[in-house]
Parts: C-alpha cells; sequence; structure tokens
C-alpha cells in the first residue's frame, strides 16, 4: 500500500468481510499484502512496504503504448515483437503478450465508442445483407421492429438475383417497409462520394417502384448492422452446417422456408415476443405491395437458333426444336437449368442441365428420334448412267457402294458395261446377277457377265462344317445261307 490511507481502507476491508482474499478483492491488492498489513497491524507495528521489482518490459512500455494508439488498439503482438526486440527487449514472447494486452485494455478504457443501443419503430426499416458458406450464398433480411426473419439461398449475389430476393421478401412480409438498410454491396453500389453512396440506376428504379428509401452502412461499420450480421452466423450455423453439403437450391430453399417459420414462431430473447405476432400488428404500418412485381438488372438473354437446330450459350451447345431454325428465343437460367421459351408468349421449347463450356446437350426428340448407330451416306446419281443404274434399286445402289469400298478405281466403266448386259439380258437376270456378285463380292462387270452366262444354274456353296449327304445305289441282298459250303460224301 501506498499511504496510511489505503492501509486502514484493506484493515477496514478485512473486519468486515474477515477473510485475507476477500478484503484482497475489495481493495484490489493481493490476499498476501492484505495479510501483511494485518499482521502488522496486529502486532502494533508498520508494515514495511517492499520496493517495486523491476520488469523486463519497462524499457518497452512506452513504445507498445505508443503504437496501440496509434493503431486504435488493433495492433497485435506478433506484429509488434520485432520492433520491441530492436528497442531492447529480451524476454519471453509469452511476457510481451501479458504487456500488449494490458496496454490495449487501458486504452479501450478511454476510448470506448459510446454507442447507444437501436431504437426501431414498427414499419420502419427492413436490414438486409448476403453470407457464404462453402460456395453456396445465403439471403438475410431482418424486419426490424419486430425480428421478422426471411432466409433464402441463390447461386450467386448479382444485382439482379438482390432484387429478386428483395421482392420475395416483401411478399412474405405483406408489404414495403420505408428504408432498406444494406451493406455497402457491390451490386447495389454505383459509386461512393465523399463517403455517400451513390445506389446503381436499377436499384433506384427498383426502389421506385417499390416505393422505400435505400440506404447503407457506414463503412467498416458491422455494428450499423449486427442485427443481420447475427441473423447471417445464426443460418451459418443452425442451417446451413446441418444440411450440408447444399447441392440443390430448390431443396434448400424449401428448408429454408421451414426453418423460417420454426424460429419466427419462437420468443424473440431481444424482444421478449414472438416475431410472426410482431409482424401481424407491423404489417398494418408497412407501404402496399404494387399490383406488378418488378423486373430489374440486365435483360433476358436471346439467343438465334443456328442450322444445326442449337443456341449457344456460355460457349457450350444446346437443342430446341427443329421448327425453330432460325428464329429468335429467349434463354433464362436458373438453378443449374437452362429454359429456352418464346419471346412473345412464353411457351417453353426446350429444358436443359447446363454442361461445362465447350459440351453440347441434345435432345432427340428436337430430331424427330435418336441419333442412327452409323452415319448413312446415301448415293446421289449425277450422271444419267448412275440415275439409269440406280433406278434398278437397292441391289445396283449396294453394288455400287461395295465397289467403291473395294476401291475399284474404273468403276464409271463398269457401270455403262452392267447396263449394256441389262439391255441384253434383261433387268430381272441382271439384279440376280448383281444380288449375287454382292453376295460374294465380285464387283467387276466381268464378274456379272460370268454369272449371267451360267443361266441361273451356277452352284451355290454350302458353309463349312455341314454333312456331306449322298444318295447311294440300292442293291439285291441275299442271305448267308447263299454263303455256306456243303461238306459231301466223306468215302
Amino acid at each position: 500500500m501506498k499511504n496510511a490511507r489505503e492501509r486502514m481502507d484493506v484493515i477496514s476491508a478485512y473486519r468486515d468481510v474477515g477473510t485475507y482474499r476477500g478484503a484482497a478483492a475489495i481493495c484490489g491488492t493481493t490476499h498476501k499484502t492484505v495479510k501483511r498489513i494485518i499482521e502488522a497491524h496486529e502486532a502494533g507495528g508498520v508494515a514495511v512496504e517492499k520496493p517495486p521489482r523491476a520488469r523486463n518490459f519497462d524499457e518497452v512500455a512506452d513504445l507498445v503504448a505508443k503504437r496501440v494508439k496509434d493503431t486504435s488498439g488493433r495492433i497485435s503482438a506478433k506484429r509488434l515483437l520485432p520492433a520491441a526486440r530492436a528497442a531492447g527487449y529480451v524476454g519471453s514472447a509469452r511476457n510481451f503478450r501479458r504487456l500488449v494486452a494490458d496496454a490495449k485494455q487501458q486504452w479501450r478504457q478511454g476510448n470506448h465508442r459510446g454507442r447507444r443501443p437501436g431504437v426501431w419503430a414498427p414499419g420502419e426499416t427492413l436490414i438486409i445483407d448476403w453470407g457464404v458458406l462453402d460456395g453456396v450464398h445465403v439471403f438475410c433480411a431482418v424486419l426490424a421492429w419486430s425480428r421478422f426473419r426471411f432466409i433464402r439461398f441463390a447461386a450467386d449475389e448479382k444485382a439482379a438475383t438482390t432484387m429478386a430476393m428483395l421482392a420475395e421478401c416483401f411478399e412474405e412480409l405483406g408489404g414495403v417497409p420505408k428504408v432498406v438498410l444494406a451493406d455497402r454491396m457491390g451490386c447495389l453500389k454505383g459509386a461512393v462520394v465523399a463517403n455517400v453512396v451513390v445506389p446503381t440506376p436499377d436499384y433506384v428504379r427498383f426502389a421506385t417502384h417499390y416505393r422505400f428509401r435505400p440506404d447503407f452502412c457506414e463503412a467498416a461499420d458491422p455494428e450499423s448492422k449486427g442485427m443481420v450480421e447475427n441473423l447471417v452466423g445464426y443460418a451459418k450455423v443452425d442451417l446451413m452446417v446441418p444440411q450440408a453439403p447444399l447441392s440443390e437450391l430448390g431443396a434448400a430453399n424449401a428448408a429454408a422456408v421451414l426453418w423460417c417459420a420454426e424460429v419466427n414462431a419462437n420468443t424473440h430473447s431481444e424482444i421478449c415476443a414472438v416475431p410472426a405476432e410482431r409482424l401481424v400488428s407491423e404489417r398494418d404500418l408497412l407501404a402496399a405491395l404494387p399490383s406488378l412485381r418488378g423486373e430489374f438488372g440486365a435483360r433476358p438473354t436471346t439467343r438465334k437458333v443456328d442450322k444445326l437446330s442449337c443456341i449457344r450459350f456460355a460457349s457450350a451447345r444446346y437443342s430446341v426444336p427443329n421448327k425453330l431454325i432460325g428464329r429468335t428465343v429467349t434463354v433464362l437460367v436458373e438453378d443449374r437449368t437452362l429454359r429456352v421459351i418464346e419471346p412473345v408468349t412464353g411457351e417453353v421449347h426446350a429444358d436443359h442441365v447446363l454442361v461445362a463450356p465447350g459440351e453440347t446437350s441434345i435432345v432427340d426428340d428436337h430430331y424427330g428420334g435418336p441419333r442412327p448407330d452409323k452415319p448413312r451416306r446415301a448415293a446421289r446419281p449425277r450422271t444419267k448412267a448412275e440415275k439409269e443404274f440406280l433406278d434398278l434399286g437397292p441391289i445396283a445402289e449396294a453394288f455400287l457402294v461395295g465397289a467403291a469400298a473395294a476401291g475399284v478405281t474404273k468403276l464409271t466403266s463398269e457401270i455403262g458395261e452392267i447396263l449394256t448386259l441389262q439391255a441384253a439380258h434383261g433387268t430381272d437376270p441382271v439384279l440376280a446377277a448383281l444380288e449375287r456378285a454382292v453376295k460374294f463380292s465380285r464387283w467387276r462387270a466381268a464378274d456379272v457377265r460370268s454369272i449371267l452366262a451360267t443361266n441361273g444354274q451356277a452352284p451355290v456353296p454350302r458353309p463349312a462344317g455341314q454333312a456331306l449327304v449322298l444318295t447311294l445305289p440300292r442293291v439285291p441282298t441275299r442271305s448267308l445261307d447263299a454263303y455256306r459250303i456243303d461238306g459231301g460224301d466223306p468215302s
């Protein structure tokens, strides 16, 4: 203790509580000091105070206090330790962390922000924010007075997505509040001039359509929207983590609707009331919804159907019905699904799952049936001789295709000779000869002439492995008695 008055305070506190530790807690000292004072007092003497012991960080205490003040209490002991080492500090890192922690605490005691609690009026403010976990974006909104919470999932945080979420939130609330307080989102922020946020023209048109005033938080000031920040953390811990991984947004949003209905039906710890019940009374003070839901942001994507009955989107190709070739259609993308619709009537022409760039998504019904296993290379006659030959029918086309595959280079002259044989022998014998030539892979006109020379009597080879059956002549037979030898007379 520094003076007699403080020693008397210790003695008085000890008499009141009767314990060293209790008196030490009251006087802000240690129980050992209290014990020393009480024992000296009872012995009729005066306690001898020990001189304060020097600490190994006293030389850098002023440096630490200055750096803590310059950084508004944000600098870390790890970052400050090299400077302290250079200034002569030789102690441990653990002891230095204690010094920095004490300096920060002393700075905060004299530099409190002094924030006052928010006082919200019914129907006044809706606070919104985005959060993300494992690539899934979650939109959170809180109606400030009733604490009614709104949660939905999305694939991105674009301006069109944000405004669509806001429109759905207004429909869920049954009205529009006077102010929508948002973070300085890049999708809604057009510019910042003298710390004043300029909203984008699309967001201004959206706010005008729904008749609310857009407002933005202070920069680097999460406390100004702590209500929705808490909701983002609550949604991640209680909704997203138990259902991870969230692969399909439709199922995730269905779970979000059930989760919101559950939490809004429970008593809120801050207002000691049920948010869903409070919303019923607050809804009368909300502005009415417009008759039509606004659509803002980028214009719908349009594509022209090419000659392959496909459209290209994000460097991928998607099929549409053949009747749409050359026409312009509207393309909508939602929840990993690409939908092709008619621009005016809204008729859905095709639905595809999004594919990677460079890939193709084909629906067989758009082309009248499935793709054949092998491409068909139909023969198309150009000369008079080719036309006359192909008029003989499928057998002639099979002969022509087979001869071409076999490498018959003088196929034109071969066809001319076969037509000459047709004039001499008739169509039916030539067709029969062509059929036999195709069967045995004989692709010359001379082969056809040889077949015609047999006059239809050419042998038909049997496949290997069959039994050879011959008809043998019948002969008369005799009994064994006819071959018996008689013994004769023995004499």
